[in-house]
């Protein structure tokens, strides 16, 4: 049996850099009974998914996108999730909605993901005769609309992000509201002054987006329908709307070398997302070592560290675990595993550090194997290597009663 849906349903894009807190803020916004009608759809910048497991759905609809940040894969995706989202609900598949939220990742360039919401041209343009109009066009162009751009902004880690990373600058400046997390951690008073300070340095990216206190606003409020325009956005948003629409031309032709470009663009080079996947449950204390060493070696190479631990102690109950750089979250206990899947599973996004190295860690840490710094040694002996053995010596050669 069919469900009646809106006729004009806003979709809010949800941004901010790796460890931000979207997924926290997204889990205390589904806890409101009038946010029951809303549709999630997450991206995720990994090759294990997990970000869906870290929202608690109860009765919200949650579509995974899980081919790579939207940005480099391809905006088509999100414009087929939302038709396909429509389709659910117009035929009763799935619970009804009348609003869309869209988790971008962490790396997420805002520009495509503007353009692809503020639909395609019809077909009497030019530049549709290379990309026909479709009834999937024609239906999300007409049923959606791009009704709000929310950034979350890391007091903490956000300064080092907007310096080191392009990305983040982008959904600064895109943004209708800025919303400035993690301000309970500011209690001295530098720190205190460094936030006063903020809202000045943020309207230097974006003069016209409000910006407000996560510990003062209604979450609520952050996704009241309104009609989002570039046009307050100033120049720069103008300009990457537009170089934006002239690289995803070239991409739709299927150049390799247009693609590999547009993720370069997009992200830089290093960037690398891997996982660590361990079947039997591990010593809490020998992860939190590795936790540890990993973000004093790393320090703000390591961009993000998320997922699900399954302990010895506990193994009923997983940990949630969220690193960004030297910051780590105290683990959040769920009472039950999301799914069937019992493993511990950890994505790691990191910037020129060696993915082999990181699991070479973890296996001397976790399971007391040996580690080998000889092909190190010989090719990329840095000084993030030699902390890392120092480090890595003082923990695997300790007493057995501190395992």
């Amino acid at each position: 049996m069919g469900t009646t849906l809106p006729d004009q349903i806003p979709v809010f894009l949800l941004s901010g850099f790796l460890g931000s807190g979207k997924s926290t803020l997204l889990n205390a916004l589904l806890r409101d009974p009038e946010f029951g009608d809303t549709a999630v759809i997450i991206n995720e910048f990994g090759d294990v998914p997990v970000d869906h497991l870290l929202v608690r759905e109860g009765e919200t609809t949650i579509s995974r996108l899980a081919t790579g940040c939207l940005c480099c894969s391809g905006t088509t995706d999100l414009r087929a999730t939302l038709f396909d989202l429509h389709c659910a609900g117009a035929g009763g598949l799935c619970a009804p909605f009348s609003r869309v939220i869209v988790e971008m990742s962490g790396l997420g360039d805002p520009a495509p993901l503007v353009n692809a919401l503020a639909g395609v041209e019809p077909p009497q343009t030019p530049y549709t005769l290379h990309v026909p109009y479709t009834l999937r066009d024609q239906t999300v162009d007409a049923t959606f609309y791009l009704a709000g751009f929310v950034t979350l902004y890391d007091i903490m880690t956000g300064p080092l992000a907007l310096e080191s990373h392009f990305e983040a600058v982008k959904q600064v400046a895109f943004a209708d509201r800025i919303v400035l997390t993690k301000t309970d951690l500011a209690k001295d008073p530098a720190s205190r002054r460094d936030l006063a300070a903020l809202p000045a340095e943020l309207a230097a990216l974006n003069a016209s987006a409000a910006i407000l206190d996560k510990g003062d606003i209604a979450l609520p409020d952050l996704f009241v329908p309104r009609r989002y325009t570039t046009v307050d956005r100033g120049e720069d948003v103008a300009g990457w709307l537009a170089l934006e629409a002239v690289l995803a031309k070239e991409a739709a032709h299927h150049d390799p070398e247009a693609t590999r470009n547009l993720s370069s663009l997009r992200h830089g080079t290093g960037i690398n997302t891997f996982s660590i996947i361990r079947e039997a449950p591990i010593s809490e204390k020998r992860f939190r070592r590795f936790l540890a060493l990993l973000q004093n070696a790393a320090g703000s190479r390591l961009l993000r560290v998320k997922g699900l631990v399954g302990l010895e102690d506990d193994p009923d109950r997983p940990r949630i675990v969220h690193a960004v750089q030297h910051i780590a979250s105290e683990p959040q206990i769920l009472d039950t595993w999301p799914d069937e899947d019992r493993r511990t599973r950890l994505v790691f996004i990191t910037k020129d550090i060696d993915p082999e190295r990181v699991r070479a860690i973890f296996a001397a840490l976790i399971d007391g194997r040996t580690f080998s710094f000889s092909d190190a040694a010989t090719q990329h002996f840095d000084q993030w290597t030699a902390l890392f053995k120092g480090l890595v010596e003082r923990f695997t050669h300790s007493p057995r009663r501190s395992t």
